[in-house]
């Protein structure tokens, strides 16, 4: 019951952003905003999205082989388009890492590594990506530069009491705690800080992020906004830490709700603001179609299998037979096969299979 007050809470977090912003702003930066999206800054960042979901694909293959559950990178690139698709197109915005992650558990046969690598693959991802905005907001001008100070000090802060907290909690014992404690120290060991893994991660991060601030500058442009990308690039960064929140309507309500903040605190007009994050709505969402594909042909192959499966032949040991013969003198009865007939006339035994309802001749020795 929990879960399913928490999911309608997002979703009515999602819907209400967006009500406050039509009641505020009206309809018409929704309309401007699709009406002014042509060719090529789809084009754009469909290629974009190529580059990015490759990188977050060779991410999450980096962090499954630390923790032992390896996926090829074809495989990861396939599945994480298919989670890209589904993000922008189910409310919450995360239930397409869900289905990733327990797909790939599945598949593996390990549930539990399966979801917790797509937890640290995505976690090491919005680290890099705070640690960018940080460094960004910090330098360049922004509304919230005269606070960044504080803020990155709070997180450094905070960083550092996770770290002594989990190191003075016991580890050891049959406790819940310490089981979690354990598992947490050599995911996080293994799959993020190994040698092997975290220049690979970090490099991938940060291409993703470097992407992902394209695609936005490139909405800007498109939604008609002539600011220079020093201005944009501040806010372009917290917007993509806002739209890790996870209360949304399939990616929808709070990007928009806080993109029309920082522009107009920018001076660059609220409805831009607002045209620009519906223009980043819309590349996105496109750009991830080929996910789509990537449902389709898995729903396919499933279909063809089952149906071949249906129409395979089905060996007597496992077919259901159309009567039984008897083994006593008596006739065996008209109203069970027909005429009644002794048992030394009786015929071979037909079978029955699951493609037809017509017994077929298999003769069983």
């Amino acid at each position: 019951m929990s879960r399913t007050l928490w999911a309608g809470a997002r979703l009515v977090g999602g819907a209400t952003v967006l009500a406050v912003l039509v009641w505020r702003l009206g309809a018409g930066p929704f309309l401007d905003g699709i009406r002014t999206i042509s060719a090529w800054p789809l084009a754009a960042a469909a290629g974009i999205a190529v580059v990015t979901t490759v990188c977050c694909a060779w991410r999450w293959s980096i962090v499954a082989r630390g923790l032992g559950v390896r996926v090829p990178l074809g495989a990861a690139i396939a599945a994480y388009y298919r989670s890209q698709f589904l993000n922008t197109t189910l409310p919450g915005g995360v239930l397409g890492d869900v289905h990733r992650g327990v797909r790939h558990g599945r598949d593996v046969g390990d549930l539990g590594r399966g979801l917790r690598a797509v937890a640290w693959e995505r976690s090491a991802g919005q680290v890099v990506q705070l640690v960018l905005a940080l460094v960004v907001l910090l330098i360049l001008p922004s509304p919230v530069r005269a606070s960044m100070p504080i803020v990155a000090g709070a997180v450094v802060a905070s960083a550092l009491a996770v770290v002594l907290l989990a190191r003075m909690l016991p580890r050891q014992g049959p406790s819940r705690w310490a089981r979690t404690l354990r598992t947490a120290n050599a995911d996080v060991r293994d799959g993020l800080l190994a040698r092997s893994a975290w220049p690979g991660v970090t490099v991938a991060s940060v291409v993703v992020v470097i992407g992902h601030a394209a695609t936005f500058l490139i909405a800007a442009r498109t939604a008609g906004s002539a600011a220079s990308a020093i201005q944009v690039l501040p806010l372009t960064l917290i917007v993509l830490l806002a739209m890790g929140v996870p209360t949304n309507i399939a990616g929808w309500g709070p990007r928009e709700g806080v993109t029309a903040w920082a522009f107009g605190a920018a001076g660059l007009g609220a409805d831009r603001g607002l045209s620009t994050a519906v223009v980043y709505g819309v590349l996105v969402l496109v750009a991830s179609l080929p996910g789509a594909g990537v449902l389709a042909v898995a729903w396919i192959h499933r279909y063809v299998a089952r149906r071949a499966h249906d129409g395979a032949p089905v060996l007597p040991s496992q077919a259901e037979p159309t009567w039984r013969p008897v083994h006593d003198d008596k006739p065996v009865p008209a109203t069970h096969m027909g005429p009644a007939v002794r048992p030394e006339r009786l015929e071979p035994i037909r079978w029955r299979t699951p493609a037809t309802a017509e017994p077929k001749g298999v003769t069983r020795g």
